[in-house]
């Protein structure tokens, strides 16, 4: 399945779709990447006149990313045409190291740890651009192949 099929599937929209882009895929691996623009809703009041990215909106692009994405891809074979997957999150453990600012462009990797039942976990982490790792942890999601229709 292409990334763009993929990103098409996600069951989000803005202001709250937090993938531009999905470089690298497999069975066990997705890479993919967003970038926080200024004009974010969560920037307003979040921290004033010092705005950071909250952590939550953070762990919602990796799960996006590292979970839904990834969960997408395992399913396929089973996406009905034009309904869209349903993927939720069910845990997180997650450390934070950096901040992310408005116009930052972050990375998110994910490798699999398992995939049985319908649940999804995965070990991710999110890198800035200048390859730090800004956050990573443990996050796990339920998936079943399809629910709303698309359109």
């Amino acid at each position: 399945m292409e990334p763009e099929k993929i990103i098409s599937l996600l069951p989000y929209s803005k202001p709250f779709l937090f993938v531009d882009s999905i470089t690298k895929i497999d069975e066990n691996y997705v890479e993919g990447e967003y970038k926080f623009r200024k004009d974010e809703f969560f920037y307003e009041g979040h921290f004033i006149n010092f705005p950071v990215t909250p952590g939550v909106i953070l762990i919602e692009t990796m799960t996006q990313i590292g979970v839904v994405c990834l969960g997408i891809f395992l399913l396929k074979d089973k996406i009905s045409p034009g309904k869209f997957p349903e993927i939720a999150l069910i845990s997180s453990e997650v450390n934070f190291y950096l901040p992310v600012f408005p116009e930052e462009k972050v990375k998110v990797i994910s490798e699999k740890v398992y995939f049985r039942l319908g649940k999804l976990k995965c070990n991710i982490q999110m890198k800035n651009e200048k390859g730090e790792v800004v956050c990573k942890g443990l996050i796990a999601g339920m998936a079943k192949p399809f629910s709303a229709s698309i359109g």
